[in-house]
């Protein structure tokens, strides 16, 4: 499994509650620019609509050695693969306030393109500065376990 990019904003921004796999659909010259290890996950986010899951704002650049027939826009709205069950046990799930579907992180498992998609809970300000401190005490402990060995 070879990691493309992760959503470290997404740790950062939602409590996680479950995750899953998906497949995305993708052309033959985004494969190749994600080959390249060109995406950008940040601020993207994925949506249920009429039987179909999508994600938003994923930018993948226009792989440079392409043609121009093969030119589209870096961050349209791309399809993700999934089984009919999934889609309607998230859209149910979603239905519930305040949650939503984030991706995580895109990776290569085997030649395929997977995309880890998270159902997320927002997370409040103060939330984000508790999250911020034990981050920081877990930092401290660990320097002085290093200086302590």
């Amino acid at each position: 499994m070879k990691q493309i990019a992760y959503n470290r904003y997404a740790n950062f921004e939602y409590f996680i509650l479950e995750k899953f796999e998906a497949g995305i659909q993708l052309e033959g010259a985004e494969v190749k620019s994600l080959r390249a290890g060109n995406c950008n996950l940040k601020d993207s986010f994925c949506l249920v609509a009429n039987g179909e899951a999508f994600v938003k704002n994923m930018h993948i650049p226009v792989y440079d050695k392409a043609g121009a027939f093969n030119s589209r826009e870096s961050k349209r709205d791309r399809k993700l693969l999934l089984h009919k069950r999934e889609i309607a046990s998230l859209a149910g799930k979603l239905s519930v306030q305040g949650l939503t579907l984030v991706p995580l992180s895109i990776y290569f498992s085997g030649s395929l393109v997977k995309l880890e998609i998270a159902l997320c809970k927002g997370k409040k300000t103060f939330d984000k500065k508790r999250t911020i401190a034990e981050r920081d005490q877990k930092r401290a402990l660990d320097r002085e376990l290093k200086n302590y060995r």
